[in-house]
C-alpha cells in the first residue's frame, strides 16, 4: 500500500520524485537509508492506527538494487547502512516498549483496590483461624458428654462458615473487575502493545496476530535481533523502556553521522549509548498466555 501512494504521488508530481531519486547517490543524506537496507518502518503500518505517514527521506528503488548488488564487505566498509537500520529499527521498538509498559500498568490494581484485596485476605484468613477452633471445641464438647453445648458451637460454625464464603465470593467479584480490564479480562500484547481479552475467540485472536501492525512489529522485533548477530556478533545495543529513552523526536534515516566510515573511525558502544539511552530492559519477549 505504501509502494502504491508513493507511486501515485510520482504520477500526480509528473514524476518529479522519481527523477529526485534518479538524480541521488548512495552516500546522500536525503536517501533513506532504512529502505535500502531492509524495509523502511514508514512502509510497515499504512491504515493502521500506527500509521507514521510517507517517509521523509527518498526510496530509490535504483539505489536499493544498486545497493544489494554490492558484496557485504563493501556494503559495510563504504555504506553500513545497517548501523543506521538498527538504530531505526531500536527506535521504534523502544516506543512501543514503552506503550506496552504504560499500557500494563492500566491494568494493574489501583491502591484502594490492592487495599480491599488484603483487607478480605487477612478477614479470610480469621474466619478460617476461628472455624478450625470452633472444630476443636465441638469435638471436646462432645467427649465430654455436653451434646446441647456441641450442638450450639457448630451451629455457630456453620454460620462462621456461611461468613468465609460471602468473603470469598467478594473477593473474587473483586479480583474479577479489578482495573479498567473489567470482566473482559484483558492483556497487554507484548509484541505491538494492543488490548488482547482472553475471551476472544480463536477467529479475533488470528485477526489480531496476522493483522498488519502485530506483523509490522514482529517483523522489525525480528530483524533487529537479526541485523544484531549479524552487524554486531551478537552484541546488541540496549533497549530502553524508560520514557524519554531514543532520543530525538523521530528515527534518523541517515544523516551519516553514526556509520562505521565516520570520523570516529567505527562505530562504537559509545555511538549506540546514544541513541539507546536510558537503560535497559528491551527484552520483553514473552507471548501471551491463553
Amino acid at each position: 500500500m505504501a509502494a502504491e501512494q508513493r507511486k501515485l504521488l510520482e504520477q500526480l508530481m509528473g514524476g518529479g520524485v522519481a527523477s529526485r531519486g534518479a538524480q541521488l547517490s548512495l552516500n546522500d543524506p536525503k536517501v533513506c537509508r532504512s529502505y535500502i537496507a531492509g524495509t523502511c518502518p514508514h512502509d510497515l503500518f499504512t491504515n493502521t492506527k500506527q500509521d507514521l505517514g510517507m517517509c521523509p527521506k527518498v526510496h530509490s528503488e535504483a539505489l536499493k538494487a544498486e545497493y544489494e548488488a554490492l558484496s557485504p564487505a563493501d556494503r559495510a566498509s563504504k555504506y553500513g547502512f545497517e548501523y543506521d537500520y538498527m538504530r531505526d529499527l531500536q527506535k521504534y521498538i523502544e516506543e512501543c516498549n514503552r506503550r506496552i509498559e504504560i499500557a500494563q500498568r492500566r491494568l494493574d490494581k489501583t491502591p484502594d483496590e490492592i487495599r480491599q484485596t488484603n483487607a478480605l485476605l487477612r478477614a479470610i484468613g480469621e474466619l478460617n483461624s476461628a472455624i478450625a477452633e470452633a472444630l476443636v471445641e465441638v469435638e471436646v464438647l462432645g467427649e465430654a458428654g455436653l451434646v446441647g453445648l456441641a450442638l450450639d458451637e457448630l451451629v455457630r460454625v456453620r454460620q462462621t462458615t456461611q461468613a468465609r464464603v460471602d468473603k470469598e465470593k467478594e473477593l473474587k467479584a473483586l479480583s474479577d473487575t479489578s482495573g479498567p480490564s473489567g470482566h473482559q479480562k484483558l492483556q497487554v500484547c507484548d509484541v505491538c502493545g494492543a488490548y488482547l481479552s482472553r475471551l476472544d475467540n480463536d477467529r479475533r485472536l488470528a485477526d489480531h496476530f496476522y493483522g498488519k501492525m502485530h506483523l509490522g512489529y514482529a517483523q522489525m522485533r525480528k530483524t533487529y535481533e537479526t541485523l544484531s548477530k549479524e552487524v554486531r556478533g551478537g552484541r546488541r545495543p540496549p533497549l530502553s523502556v524508560s520514557v524519554g529513552g531514543g532520543g530525538g523526536d523521530g528515527p534518523d534515516h541517515g544523516d551519516g553521522s553514526a556509520t562505521p566510515n565516520s570520523a570516529s573511525g567505527g562505530y562504537s558502544d559509545r555511538g549506540w549509548a546514544r541513541s539507546g539511552r536510558g537503560g535497559g530492559g528491551g527484552g520483553r519477549r514473552n507471548r501471551p498466555r491463553w
